[in-house]
């Protein structure tokens, strides 16, 4: 059956998030090595471990598993937006977390020093921010793909977050027929209902539709469920899953139209 529209995955699919976090981390430890002697690359590890297990402490954690939401993007959310109460909370929660997750870093490696703890948190926040990375392909295969398919974004996360990554990059959004975001759907990939949601919006089978995305676990498995083809973005050569297996892994979003040909 032919192919009448694709779902894109948004962050390490069309936006290079991994590099604008570690760009922000990289950034935001040289500065504490301005003021201390500290090995960055060992305060970004320390950093990023005490946040992870701080964020799985959280009441909130189950809801942001289910809807995708990292303990990265914690460090330089706002959460203002989301109908849920888990949102509010999340609010509540983020500048203490911010915080206390650089002054653990820093008291991991033997400082004692709230003050630049949440200086960092504050920078971090900001040299995020301040990086909305694309990687390089993205425009040139959407500009390929637009008006000869359906596009729809379907991305995890909290909706003031996701819109303001694609706020970064004002002409992005216009690519997209639809978006979705798991905060303002209630639930997050892999769960069929949002895949359902989305074909729903789309008009289409899932025989005629076909998910992008880098993660196995959330756009692979997911599709997976409601018998939609995909393709798993692999740039960084990662191993593959046994128990979860993509139609077809690629390279590069430039092998989309190719595949898509031999589809059809």
């Amino acid at each position: 059956m032919a192919i009448k529209a694709i779902l894109f995955d948004l962050d390490d699919t069309l936006l290079w998030d991994d590099r604008s976090v570690k760009e922000a981390f990289q950034a935001t430890c040289a500065e504490a090595a301005k003021q201390y002697e500290v090995d960055t690359e060992q305060l970004e590890e320390a950093v990023r471990r005490e946040a992870r297990a701080m964020y799985e402490s959280f009441e909130t954690f189950p809801f942001t598993k289910m809807i995708g939401i990292n303990p990265f993007e914690g460090l330089w959310a706002h959460f203002k937006e989301g109908k849920q109460e888990e949102f509010r909370q999340l609010q509540s929660l983020v500048p203490s977390y911010r915080k206390e997750s650089w002054t653990r870093g820093l008291r991991a490696l033997g400082i004692e020093d709230e003050t630049l703890g949440a200086k960092l948190g504050d920078m971090f926040a900001a040299e995020r921010r301040s990086r909305p990375i694309v990687y390089e392909e993205t425009f040139e295969v959407l500009d390929q793909l637009k008006g000869k398919y359906k596009l729809l974004l379907l991305t995890n996360g909290s909706p003031d977050l996701q819109q303001e990554k694609l706020a970064g990059v004002p002409s992005l959004a216009g690519y997209f027929d639809h978006i979705i975001i798991s905060g303002d759907f209630g639930r997050g990939k892999p769960d069929a209902t949002i895949f359902e949601h989305a074909m729903s919006l789309l008009d289409i089978t899932a025989e005629e539709g076909v998910m992008i995305g880098d993660k196995l676990t959330t756009d692979i498995l997911g599709s997976n469920t409601v018998g939609m083809r995909n393709m798993w973005i692999n740039r960084h050569g990662l191993p593959q899953a046994s128990d979860i297996v993509p139609a077809h892994e690629i390279t590069s979003l430039r092998d989309i139209q190719t595949i898509i040909d031999s589809l059809e």
